[in-house]
């Protein structure tokens, strides 16, 4: 069993091609057979580019320089790359640990908490969006 992620939607299907050629040629190099399942899982959460940038752009004005932190590219699976597959989206991720509170946890763990505070935080940033956007 695994989780098997890309960044492009038409390699991700090829892989998946050659991992079935792969497995079937084991075990009939060793006079066996094999039965592989791949269930395809979340697609590629692609962020747009110029959407992104707009957005990066407002969440500086909002939280300040010093909030915004560019991320490195990750294979995030997210049932939101389904819109991403539709209209461009931007996927961004909201700051909700506080260190000096020990609210540290990664997602998806039994200790998993935020700092609620973030929370009216988040809020903001999603009205200050909208806003600029309205505006053009």
């Amino acid at each position: 069993m695994g989780t098997f992620r890309t960044m492009q939607e038409n390699w991700r299907f090829e892989a998946h091609r050659r991992m079935q050629r792969i497995a079937e040629g084991i075990a009939e190099s060793m006079g066996g057979a094999c039965e592989l399942r791949i269930e395809v899982g979340y697609p590629t959460l692609f962020n747009d580019e110029a959407l992104t940038e707009k957005a990066r752009q407002n969440a500086v004005e909002y939280l300040g320089a010093d909030n915004v932190v560019d991320l490195p590219i990750r294979l995030t699976s997210e049932d939101f790359a389904y819109f991403s597959q539709v209209i461009p989206g931007c996927f961004y991720r909201l700051g909700t640990r506080n260190t000096a509170r020990g609210i540290t946890s990664l997602l998806h763990t039994d200790t998993f908490d935020i700092d609620e505070d973030s929370l009216p935080i988040g809020a903001g940033l999603l009205a200050w969006m909208a806003v600029r956007g309205l505006a053009g």
